[in-house]
C-alpha cells in the first residue's frame, strides 16, 4: 500500500465495460511526512474519496481484492481514507 493525496479526476468515457460505474482518481504519492513526492498513479475509487483527501492505494494484484474491483482489469484502487497517522509517536496529519 502506498499512502497519495488525490490531486483530480480522471474521465474515460470509453472503456472496458466491466468498468463502468467505477470512478477514476489521479494519486499523488506523499512520504511518511505528508510531503509529496511527484510520483502518481490512477486509481480506481472503492470508497468515495474526494479532492485533496489523504488516502491509501493498492497496487498489483491487491488492486482487484476489493468488492468493487473484484475481477475488472485494475492495477490501483483507493481502498481507504486516511483519518490519521503518526511516526515514531508524533501525529504527522489529522483529519
Amino acid at each position: 500500500m502506498n499512502l497519495g493525496r488525490v490531486i483530480g479526476t480522471v474521465v474515460a468515457t470509453r472503456k472496458e465495460q466491466s468498468m463502468d460505474g467505477i470512478k477514476f482518481m489521479l494519486v499523488r504519492h506523499v512520504d511518511p511526512e505528508g510531503k509529496e513526492t511527484g510520483s502518481f498513479v490512477v486509481a480506481a475509487d472503492a470508497v468515495g474519496a474526494g479532492p485533496d483527501e489523504l488516502v491509501l492505494v493498492a497496487t498489483g494484484s491487491s488492486a482487484r481484492q476489493t468488492v468493487a474491483t473484484d475481477k475488472r482489469p485494475c492495477d490501483a484502487v483507493i481502498m481507504a481514507i486516511v483519518d490519521s497517522w503518526d511516526v515514531d509517536g508524533t501525529e504527522k496529519y489529522k483529519k
